[in-house]
Parts: C-alpha cells; sequence; structure tokens
C-alpha cells in the first residue's frame, strides 16, 4: 500500500520511532533591537567616528627610521563596520606582530570565549587582515608592532562596532552528535532573506576527518545547503562553524551569533529500487547486501524516479488514502508528498512481478523491517525505471543535481575543499577529476527527475 494522499503519526499510545534531528538542532536566536557592548567592557556605539571608521596612520614620528603603520578602523571610531574587519598596513617597515582582541573579555553575542581574533599576512608582512568579520556591537582594541631598520615601534588602538537596527538568526538542520546517511546534505535555513550570499558563504568553516570536495547551494534566499561532489566518506566526522557575527547579509542586516555544531556520517547504506524490474538492491559499506522483491506504484501512481534521500521513519505510520486507511509498521519516508519503503504483508504474493502500490516501495514484513533498522535520515535511494518524473522539492533532492548544477547554486561558483584542519574555496576547474561510479560512490544525478526551476 502506498501513501500518496496523507500520513500521519500514532498518537502518543502508539511506539514511534523517528529520526531526531529537529529537536537537538542547533539554531542562533534572534534580535530585534541593537545589542548594547556594554555588559562586555565596551562602550554603546556612539553618533561620532562614522560608520565606516577610516583608517588613520599613526602619529608622525621625528625619527626618519621609525615604522609606519595605518589601523583601519581608525582609533577611537565609533560605528565601526564589522563586515570590514580590521586592515593593518605598513607604509614603511613590516609588521612583526598584530593583536585584535574584544576590549573587556569575552566577545559579544558570539558563544565565544574571549582571545584573539585570527588573521591572515600577506607575504611580504606588510599587510594584515582579519580572517572573519567583527562582532556587532563590540569594542575591540589593536596591537600591533613593526620594524624598520632596526626600529622597533608599537602602536595600540581601540574601535567599536556598530549596532544594527536589523539582525538575521541560522538554524542548521543537522542535530549535535547525531549520525547521517552518506548523501545527507549540511541544511542551514535564515530568519531573513539573504542578498549577500556570497559574504554568508564564505563566513563557514568546515572541518571534516577526511578530505571532502563539494559545493554550497541556494534553494532560494533563506536556505543555504553544503552537498559532496561525490558521497561523503562513511564514518566521517563533520564540524560547523558559521561565523555569522558581524557578517551583513543585506542592508542593515547583520548576523549575531556564531553557529557551531558537529556531527557525523555514519555507515554507508544505499538503496536502489528498479520499477521495472520489481526488484531493490541494498549496499552497505560499498557491497550489495540484499537484493529483494518489491512492488512499487501501479498504472496511474507510479512511483516517481529519483535520487532521493531518507527523511525519517516511524514503526507505524498511518496512511491513508481512497479506499483505505492503514497502521503501516516499518515505514521510511522518501518524498514529502508520502512515499516510503515500508512493510506490506498484502502484497507478498506479487512482490517481484507486479506494481500494484499507491505509490510506495512494498517489502515483505521481514525485509521491511531490516531495512528501518538500518536507515538513518540522509541515506540515498535511488529510484529508476518509473514512466514518472520525480519533482524537484518534493523530499531532500539535491542529489538531482548534477556537479555542475550543484556549482551554479552557489554565488561564489566554486567548490569547497575541506578537511581536518579546514575548509577553503578552490576553482573548480582546477580539481582532479572524480573517479567516484553509481550507485556506491555518487548519485546518477541530473537524469531521474526534473531540476529548480
Amino acid at each position: 500500500m502506498g501513501a500518496k494522499l496523507t500520513t500521519r503519526r500514532l498518537a502518543a499510545a502508539v511506539t514511534i520511532t523517528v529520526f531526531a534531528l529537529l529537536v537537538t538542532a542547533c539554531t542562533g536566536g534572534s534580535h530585534t533591537q541593537p545589542v548594547s557592548p556594554a555588559a562586555n567592557g565596551g562602550s554603546q556605539a556612539g553618533s561620532g567616528g562614522g560608520a565606516g571608521g577610516a583608517s588613520a596612520p599613526a602619529a608622525a614620528s621625528t625619527d626618519p627610521n621609525a615604522p609606519v603603520v595605518s589601523i583601519s578602523p581608525a582609533d577611537g571610531a565609533k560605528n565601526a563596520d564589522p563586515a570590514a574587519g580590521v586592515t593593518v598596513t605598513a607604509a614603511k617597515g613590516t609588521l612583526s606582530s598584530v593583536k585584535v582582541s574584544p576590549a573587556g573579555g569575552a566577545l559579544a553575542n558570539s558563544g565565544n570565549t574571549s582571545g584573539p581574533v585570527s588573521g591572515t599576512m600577506n607575504s611580504g608582512s606588510t599587510s594584515w587582515h582579519t580572517q572573519w568579520a567583527l562582532g556587532i556591537s563590540q569594542k575591540y582594541a589593536v596591537t600591533v608592532t613593526a620594524t624598520r631598520n632596526g626600529e622597533t615601534k608599537t602602536t595600540t588602538s581601540t574601535f567599536t562596532t556598530l549596532s544594527p537596527s536589523s539582525t538575521f538568526s541560522t538554524h542548521i538542520f543537522e542535530g549535535d552528535g547525531q549520525a547521517y546517511g552518506v548523501g545527507m546534505p549540511l541544511i542551514l535555513t535564515f530568519s531573513q532573506p539573504i542578498k549577500n550570499k556570497a559574504d554568508v558563504e564564505r563566513a563557514v568553516e568546515l572541518k571534516t576527518s577526511k578530505p571532502v570536495i563539494g559545493a554550497w547551494y541556494w534553494d532560494g534566499s533563506q536556505t543555504l545547503a553544503f552537498r559532496p561532489r561525490d558521497y561523503w566518506p562513511e564514518n566521517t566526522s563533520v564540524s560547523f562553524i558559521g561565523h555569522f557575527n558581524g557578517v551583513k547579509a543585506a542592508s542593515g542586516v547583520y548576523g549575531f551569533h556564531t553557529l557551531t555544531q558537529s556531527f557525523r556520517i555514519g555507515r554507508s547504506v544505499i538503496a536502489v529500487a528498479s520499477t521495472k524490474t520489481h526488484h531493490t538492491q541494498i549496499f552497505i559499506s560499498g557491497k550489495l547486501k540484499y537484493d529483494w522483491p518489491i512492488s512499487t506504484g501501479r498504472p496511474g501512481d507510479e512511483t516517481p524516479n529519483g535520487s532521493y534521500l531518507t527523511i525519517e521513519k516511524a514503526n507505524p505510520v498511518e496512511m491513508k488514502g481512497p479506499g483505505y486507511d492503514l497502521m503501516v509498521p516499518f515505514s521510511v519516508r522518501l518524498t514529502w508528498s508520502g512515499v516510503y519503503y515500508h512493510d506490506a504483508p498484502w502484497s507478498t504474493g506479487v512482490q517481484g512481478t507486479v506494481n500494484v502500490s499507491h505509490g510506495c516501495v512494498n517489502l515483505s514484513p521481514a525485509r521491511a523491517e531490516t531495512y528501518y533498522n538500518l536507515a538513518v535520515p540522509g541515506d540515498p535511494i535511488t529510484i529508476k525505471d518509473s514512466p514518472k518524473a520525480g519533482v524537484w522539492g518534493n523530499g531532500w533532492t539535491y542529489w538531482f543535481l548534477t556537479w555542475r548544477q550543484l556549482l551554479a547554486g552557489s554565488a561564489t561558483h566554486q567548490a569547497v575543499q575541506a578537511g581536518p584542519t579546514g575548509s577553503t574555496f578552490v576553482d573548480a576547474s582546477a580539481l582532479p577529476a572524480s573517479t567516484a561510479k553509481a550507485p556506491i560512490g555518487t548519485a546518477a544525478s541530473g537524469i531521474w527527475g526534473t531540476g529548480p526551476k
């Protein structure tokens, strides 16, 4: 039996096993008023100093050998743009060290403890810039040491960043410490539309225990997903850091929080179902483990082609449609419209020979239970050989996209290389070609259904 129309879970009296995602997911809270830095040792941003906090050189020295250093924002600036960060340059001499720290302790609203702000020096040691945006409503202290002709000079500066009229919050779908399948995208949802999409992408840092190549993809202006080029390596630990505090999302709209989360990619469990052969194959850790007879959607209710992912599971699920209302055990969802892999004892006699369901993939009770116990969110499921095309957005359909389409959906149009030390943006054309083969290493994306409009 399928679940083409509506599905709902039983009341609390019936045992339900559902993927624990949203309950444990992490969300940065929201602010509608400017945040005062007073509690963190700063001062409330005033009207002086200008919004930009233009750079200013240190006081002129009469010593012709003295280094000449400039710091932006200028000393004493208020309402400095946090998205612009800090830039230190040595017009004469070289920079020995640069330290930028929140004045008075912990960084306001960041979720981080106090400590120096990270940055990068150019190869000639004449320019330094912060790596991430600064926090909003925050007072900072800058200490710069420079040398020239054997003379060393230390310059200090303080400034305060602006308090924005509006902020955005960010929600990450993945739950802390949870396990996901090898196809799982990292999904972010923003409380406000994002205009400066490339800046938001570049504010994210990924650390993975195994090397991963992927790309960001915007599904509208409030949903951003990271999908690997090929399936994640199984048993990969993933750490996410969204350095959104101070990132300018749109005119007058800034992030206010640094969002962190860690999760893991578990064992590779991949299902491939053919509506033509009436069989599904289950691959575990790259090897074919099961080849089971199935029954898919009957004529008029065909199971749609697509490279899907498991979304959730429940035991049982109430499935309702024309002429039926059943409690169906061991049900694993793959589309929002109600296509499941599930227990179907009523069709065991024709499983492997005829398609009789209302759109779901029917399995025998024992086989449905086996797959149910294996499944976690993000396990790939491919439906093929159906006359009906899948539809973008009906489920987690990011694997409908080719690698080229995925890159086109990024505001940077660049690939992301992640590993144990962090992530970097790279030109996709400079990467070695993928050697992954479907269905084990990657999805046969781009041919199974209709892509995004």
